[in-house]
Parts: structure tokens; C-alpha cells; sequence
């Protein structure tokens, strides 16, 4: 079976070495050769309109998958007619569109932040009056870590907002003073069988993830993301892995966001569960039982961000394991990221403590 890509990062890379020795092969497709998956997969490049190209994906390909969201619904949609594609497209509109997103856990009855479209500064003036400020204006489309956004203080930023961002849809909602983020990550298999991770306590910078602890011992979250999780999965009939993002707040969750793939808070799944998060992605979609999802022991990922440190240096830690991804280094680029594994919640955290002021002398492991 070949299992064809749209996007060929990091995430298609862990995949595709997740999926090989289960006798899977695997095409790729992105818009530069030169990516973390097209140094171990056959790859076509080009744009990601390419109807041509997207066609041979599908004529290729046995099922169609993504290692990210902003790929054309419609145009995968008419390319790849007569091939299955999992996720579901329904989930990656959703997760592409801020608001709809929203809507959609609205309409599940999932707590989110209080929100509004907006799509003229009028509608902007009406969303402050009405929320409040502080809050966070947003594009709908397009934004990721922390990119596409602007924290509004009082309503004398309006305009300096709207002269930003102006000029797409946009979201506002209001600002939430949070305690810390939480993710979960589950597989849906094609029977409707799922395997659900233990929760994740992430830790940003800038917008950008920076470290994930797992599993997070909060038993009463715990359940509530699970449960958030599981009507999304059965809603969308997923196949796949989803991740729901959400803010802790006043000790309820309140769900950010969603993303229809493998995520960068799991991770950590690799070396810390029985079954990682990208075999059950490509288990789920190649129509394959799904594998335990139960931690190995206690996990932290640290993310490597703009610039590679020296392996060597990490690698003489007893129990360090090294993801170097190939890319070149850029400000904000996720370049890799290492994973230590510990039998015990407590020595997981010294090991943390050892390891993070090394890499982010500034990020405070907060209880």
C-alpha cells in the first residue's frame, strides 16, 4: 500500500519512518525537493494548487493524507476524486477557518472562548464593545504559532489592529488569562476504534512550543479533554490523528484549537509510548488495528528552535534520544527536538531542569 503525503516536513518524515516497517511505502508532496521527508521518500514538487500534480498524487496513492492544514479543500478535493483521504476533508476546512472551528465546538458543546467575526473595522468596534478588552484579534486562515494575531489592550488599539490585519477575515475573542496549555492527542481507526494519549502540558514561547511533559498528571482534565476529543472524532467519523488544544483556565478547559494530523505535543510518543502517535496515524488510514497508546514511563520533548545545538553535548546524557530534521537554520524554525524518558514523574523533572537551561535559560518550568 502507498500512502500519499500533502506536505513533506517533519511530521511526513516521522511517518514515513513509523509506516516503513510496517510494509508501507510512501509519496510525497510539497512544494521544494528539499524537505525532511524527500531525503527518505519519493517526492513530487510543485505548488500546492498543481491540479496536475495533486492528480498524481491520488493516481499514485492508495489514500491521501496531510502533515499540515493549508492545503486547498477543494482543489485535493476534485484532484483526488476516487481516492479515500483520511482525515476527513470536513475536519481539515474546519481546522483551517478560525471561526468555523469555534462553531464547531460550539455546536459540539465544548467551552471555548467568547467570540465574533469580523470583517470590517465597524464589526471590530462591535466585537470590543461586546466582549471587551483585553481580547485577541485573529485571521481566520493561515495562522500558526502565534502568527496572524494582535492582542488589543484597550480600544485605543483598534485601529493600529485593523491597519495589520485588516485586510483578511478575521476572528476576535476575548483574552483569556490562562494558567498553562494542555493538548491530547488521539487515533480513530476505520472501525471506529480509538486510542487516545494521555494529556500533554505544553509550555510557549513567542507562540511556539517549546517543551511538552508527559503524561500530565490532572485526572479531572484528563477527562474532559478526553471526552472533547471523542465528539470531535465521532462527529467528523475521523480517521486518523486529531490533537485539540486547550487553555486551563480557573480549573476548567476551555479548547483553542484543533488540528487534523500528528502533532508537534506528541512527539514525545516516539521513545515514551507503546505505540507512537505517527505508526497509529498511518495504522488508522491504511485500515490497520490501532496500537496501545500507553505511556512507557514519564516523557519530556524539548523542541529546537532557530539554530541547532551541539548533539554531542546532549547525547553524552544518559537516556537523551536526538531528532535532528535537516532543515536549515532560520529565526522561530523548528529544527529538531530530543526526548528523555523517566520512570518517574520527579525524575523526569530534575532531568528537565538539567537539560532546559542549556537550550532556554528563561523558560521557568512552572508547577
Amino acid at each position: 500500500m502507498t500512502i500519499g503525503i500533502v506536505g513533506a516536513g517533519q511530521l511526513g518524515q516521522m511517518l514515513a519512518l513509523a509506516g516503513y516497517p510496517l510494509g508501507l511505502d510512501f509519496l510525497f508532496f510539497d512544494h521544494s525537493a528539499e524537505t525532511p521527508a524527500g531525503r527518505i521518500a519519493p517526492l513530487l514538487a510543485g505548488e500546492f494548487h498543481d491540479h496536475t500534480l495533486l492528480a498524481e498524487l491520488a493516481r499514485r496513492s492508495d489514500v491521501i493524507s496531510f502533515d499540515w492544514e493549508n492545503i486547498s479543500v477543494e482543489a485535493l478535493r476534485s484532484a483526488a476524486r476516487g481516492t479515500r483521504i483520511a482525515p476527513p476533508l470536513k475536519a481539515l476546512g474546519v481546522a483551517q477557518d478560525r471561526l468555523a472551528e469555534k462553531r464547531c465546538f460550539q455546536r459540539l458543546g465544548i467551552p471555548t472562548t467568547r467570540f465574533a467575526a469580523v470583517d470590517s473595522r465597524a464589526q471590530l468596534a462591535r466585537a470590543l464593545k461586546r466582549i471587551g478588552v483585553p481580547g485577541v484579534l485573529k485571521t481566520r486562515r493561515f495562522g500558526y504559532d502565534g502568527k496572524g494575531q494582535y492582542v488589543l489592550r484597550s480600544y485605543t488599539d483598534l485601529d493600529a489592529a485593523w491597519d495589520l490585519l485588516g485586510s483578511a477575515p478575521l476572528l476576535y475573542e476575548e483574552f483569556v488569562p490562562f494558567e498553562y496549555e494542555v493538548s491530547i492527542i488521539g487515533a480513530r481507526a476505520r472501525s471506529g476504534a480509538t486510542a487516545v494519549y494521555p494529556l500533554n502540558r505544553n509550555y510557549h514561547v513567542d507562540g511556539i512550543l517549546r517543551l511538552t511533559l508527559a503524561p500530565w498528571s490532572a485526572p479531572r482534565l484528563a477527562r474532559a479533554a478526553q471526552r472533547s476529543l471523542n465528539k470531535l472524532l465521532e462527529d467528523f467519523n475521523y480517521v486518523g490523528v486529531l490533537t485539540v488544544e486547550f487553555f486551563v483556565h480557573r480549573g476548567r478547559l476551555l479548547a483553542n484549537e484543533m488540528a487534523p494530523r500528528v502533532h508537534n505535543s506528541g512527539h514525545w510518543t516516539i521513545e515514551g509510548a507503546v505505540t507512537s502517535q505517527f505508526e497509529n496515524h498511518v495504522r488508522a488510514i491504511a485500515g490497520l488495528p490501532l496500537g496501545d497508546s500507553s505511556p512507557r514511563g514519564h516523557s519530556a520533548m524539548i523542541n529546537l528552535i532557530g539554530t541547532m545545538p551541539d548533539a554531542r553535548r546532549f547525547l553524552a546524557e544518559a537516556g537523551v534520544h536526538w531528532h535532528d530534521y535537516g532543515k536549515e537554520p532560520r529565526h522561530g524554525r523548528k529544527l529538531g527536538h530530543c526526548t528523555i524518558n523517566e520512570s518517574t514523574a520527579a525524575r523526569r523533572t530534575l532531568r528537565v531542569k538539567q537539560l532546559l537551561p542549556q537550550l532556554y535559560p528563561l523558560l521557568a518550568l512552572r508547577p
